[in-house]
């Protein structure tokens, strides 16, 4: 029988997954006052590139200028709030132009162009800008004009993961998953393996799910590293290493994985020879879009024998199962019959992250 000392605190009531009212509270402490992941630099990887981000109801236009410099703004046109752009990634043939009375704008947001408004101070209606900042080949943006810098959010998390250099490895394949559960069961799963040896057939093979560290729990982020089983080089489906080490790393590092919830919405995992991003996009309170990444150095993806599938095929399969089980998460908590269940002295990072939920709802109070 477990003792009470081996309990550390129970879970979060049903509502902070199913009340709408909770969820848009959320939506607005999280997601609109603090830096969220929006991709990648080398998705505008040259003047005029874009993409689009929907995020608390809003659509943002992320866009490399003339300059090279990555802006993002509100997808909204100043002359009668028209949304202007709907196609999803692209290039810009070196402006914006909304599609409703020709209102055009540069690069930069500025606005170039008015028909039939002889007379306007155009400098007086740029487009409306959105914070942006890059950390080693994130781009990061916040909705809060005054916010604090990124680097107050990410804390050590820079200099904790330079040897990765994240900034050098490029896209190999992108799949999203439209999961009918709420965003923080995503991150919940995330941050335990308790699970794995009963849900992760294929990856309980591979690594220790008892193995590893975690760090201290931080307002930012949670997260940890897990080893791997002996012979095991890598996850993927066989574990075996296909591709070379990833250039900077010690030895320590190439002999686990590094998973991180950067809060509210990046999923960070950290492999000997590549890396998986998941990015979270709130759309109701019981449903999530996920965007899940690999990425791979382009020396390796550039020789002809270059293999990546072992790996995207692995976390695809593992991916659907996390998935499967966070919707029955979902589906269980709306139960009347549901109350508050302990934690383990093992489920630190879980419970970390709903006492995080707890605390910045009782600084907005």
């Amino acid at each position: 029988m477990a003792t009470q000392a081996e309990h550390i605190g129970v879970t979060l009531p049903a509502r902070y997954y199913v009340d709408p009212d909770v969820y848009k509270q959320e939506i607005d402490r999280f997601f609109c006052r603090m830096w969220v992941c929006a991709g990648r630099a080398d998705q505008v990887s040259n003047p005029g590139d874009y993409f689009l981000r929907e995020l608390a109801n809003e659509s943002i236009i992320v866009i490399r200028d003339n300059q090279r410099q990555i802006r993002a703004f509100y997808n909204v046109c100043r002359h009668r709030g028209t949304r202007m752009c709907t196609v999803e990634e692209g290039k810009f043939s070196g402006r914006i132009q909304c599609p409703y009375h020709g209102w055009t704008y540069g690069l930069d947001g500025k606005l170039i162009g008015a028909p039939h408004m002889e007379g306007l101070a155009r400098e007086e209606y740029p487009l409306h800008g959105v914070r942006t900042e890059l950390w080693d080949g994130h781009i990061f943006i916040n909705l809060q004009s005054q916010a604090a810098p990124l680097a107050a959010q990410l804390q050590d998390l820079p200099q904790k993961f330079a040897n990765w250099r994240m900034q050098d490895l490029r896209l190999y394949k992108r799949k999203v998953y439209d999961v009918k559960a709420n965003w923080k069961f995503i991150i919940l799963n995330y941050n335990e393996c308790l699970h794995c040896p009963v849900l992760h057939p294929t990856l309980n093979k591979l690594t220790d799910y008892m193995s590893g560290d975690n760090a201290d729990p931080n307002r930012g982020y949670v997260g940890g590293s897990m080893g791997f089983k002996d012979g095991v080089k890598t996850m993927s489906l066989d574990g075996k290493l296909r591709r070379d080490y990833l250039p900077c790393l010690t030895e320590k590092e190439r002999q686990e994985v590094q998973y991180y919830s950067i809060y509210p919405n990046l999923l960070l995992s950290l492999h000997p020879d590549y890396m998986m991003l998941h990015t979270l996009w709130p759309k109701a309170v019981d449903r999530t879009e996920i965007i899940c990444e690999m990425y791979f150095h382009p020396q390796e993806m550039a020789k002809p024998d270059f293999q990546g599938d072992d790996a995207v095929e692995f976390w695809d399969r593992t991916n659907k199962e996390d998935w499967s089980v966070s919707e029955l998460s979902q589906l269980g908590i709306q139960s009347r019959s549901y109350t508050p269940g302990p934690y383990s002295a093992r489920e630190r990072l879980p419970h970390a992250f709903e006492q995080m939920i707890l605390q910045r709802e009782r600084e907005d109070r």
